[in-house]
């Protein structure tokens, strides 16, 4: 009997158990899901009787220890600090480790130890990293096996809200982590464009965007994610002249989100005090004094807005001129914690949500003495909450792998990424069964 530990149940945890728990039944492995509130761990293995639910807290390091040691694969969907503690457990036990997150520094020093020891740690097995790992490789080699030279090469992804259910200003709701997306971009933007690298600091970031189509859905802004040059690499596009990978919002989205970090409202550092703070008196915090000047004026006077301009009225659809207390426990806060905070009473799917995933590749490439464009375009939409589009598209791709590495089709050993034709040609394949497939449209 093959056993395996799902750590985390989260919002993107129930796709995953709902596939693996599938596959339990079927070749009678014994699964269970941890996390450090116990309740909610409850909650996603409620439907699956042959599933157990634990409390795994990593501070306690010898019963963590003690339910690796007993594992044959650990997926891990923690935060992504943690990792790496989980993946010395493993290497401790001799055990297998899935992830969805980037490979980090410290994941990547551990390859040989896990390579001598049989063991395959396989990161960025999920959406974004993930899919776009596994489709883009299968492109690039398709054009390639086919004496084509890439010269362009451009990804987005995005978690939206699916149309029908797009119903506030912004055209957004939370659909992972919150704080995630508080934070998303700072730091420095990295890509080339015609053999030049290009640096965006993160006070640019959402000024510098990218329309992108995608076909039967319209319209979509891309702003650059941190680091695109070491794809270069990664994917085998030594010839490549132009490389960016980025992020996918609605149309009027970065505008806005600009104005939070031109005031300086994402700051995860600096801690001010919470005491009676209402969302008017935060967001007059970051506006300049003045004796006569209203709130209202003072913002559109420092951003040269009227009050009808669309980035007014986000701002006020989210009570921000409002005097109304911002629901936060600590007497100091972030101001990127107090941000969060009102953005998660705001932008939350509602009981009959659903959510989209949106993701396009686009290549230019020369065959046969012509210049040839491909656009790839994926659309996935949630069923509900629980099971929404990004929960399957980072769940489905661990358990897939996990299925694969565990029927024996998976050889390689070590800290890897999905970009082996061993893991990619069959994880898309089985996708495709659950209505992952991306678009094809080619010109010239």
């Amino acid at each position: 009997m093959k056993h395996v530990l799902i750590l985390g149940a989260g919002r993107s945890a129930s796709s995953l158990i709902r596939y693996i728990a599938a596959q339990a039944s079927e070749a009678s492995w014994r699964v269970v899901v941890g996390d450090v509130q116990q309740t909610l761990a409850e909650e996603k293995v409620v439907a699956y009787d042959h599933l157990e639910a634990i409390l795994f807290d990593l501070s306690d390091e010898a019963t963590a220890s003690k339910y690796v040691a007993e594992q044959d694969v650990v997926i891990s969907l923690l935060p992504p600090a943690l990792h790496v503690t989980v993946a010395k457990l493993c290497l401790q036990h001799g055990v297998h480790l899935l992830t969805a997150s980037y490979v980090s520094e410290e994941m990547q020093s551990l390859h040989e130890e896990a390579q001598a020891k049989g063991l395959l740690f396989l990161n960025e097995v999920g959406l974004d990293p993930g899919i776009d790992h596994l489709s883009a490789m299968a492109f690039i080699e398709d054009i390639q096996a086919r004496g084509g030279k890439i010269e362009v090469f451009k990804s987005f992804t995005g978690g939206l809200i699916a149309p029908a259910y797009d119903n506030n200003p912004w055209h957004y709701k939370f659909t992972w982590n919150p704080q995630n997306v508080v934070l998303a971009g700072q730091g420095m933007a990295v890509y080339l464009a015609h053999n030049q690298t290009k640096l965006i600091p993160y006070q640019q970031l959402f000024k510098r965007i990218e329309p992108v189509t995608i076909q039967e859905h319209g319209a979509f802004e891309g702003y650059a994610n941190r680091n695109s040059l070491k794809y270069k690499d990664i994917y085998n596009l030594q010839e490549v002249h132009t490389l960016l990978r980025g992020t996918l919002r609605k149309a009027g989205y970065c505008a806005a989100w600009d104005c939070f970090v031109q005031l300086g409202m994402t700051d995860p550092h600096t801690k001010i005090s919470t005491a009676s703070l209402t969302r008017r008196s935060f967001l007059n915090t970051f506006l300049p004094h003045h004796p006569t000047k209203s709130v209202e004026e003072k913002f559109c006077t420092f951003f040269n807005l009227q009050p009808n301009d669309t980035i007014f009225t986000q701002m006020a659809w989210l009570g921000l001129f409002e005097e109304e207390e911002i629901a936060i426990p600590p007497s100091k806060a972030t101001p990127a914690q107090l941000l969060q905070s009102i953005l998660a009473s705001k932008w939350v799917l509602a009981p009959a949500d659903k959510d989209m995933i949106v993701m396009q590749h686009q290549f230019v490439y020369t065959l046969q003495n012509q210049t040839k464009k491909l656009y790839a375009d994926l659309v996935v939409i949630g069923e509900d909450t629980q099971h929404t589009a990004m929960a399957k598209t980072v769940g489905l791709p661990l358990g897939i792998a996990t299925k694969l590495l565990l029927e024996g089709q998976v050889s390689l050993k070590g800290v890897h990424i999905p970009t082996h034709s061993s893991l990619y040609k069959p994880i898309l394949a089985n996708l495709k069964m659950h209505g992952i497939e991306f678009k094809i449209h080619e010109t010239g």
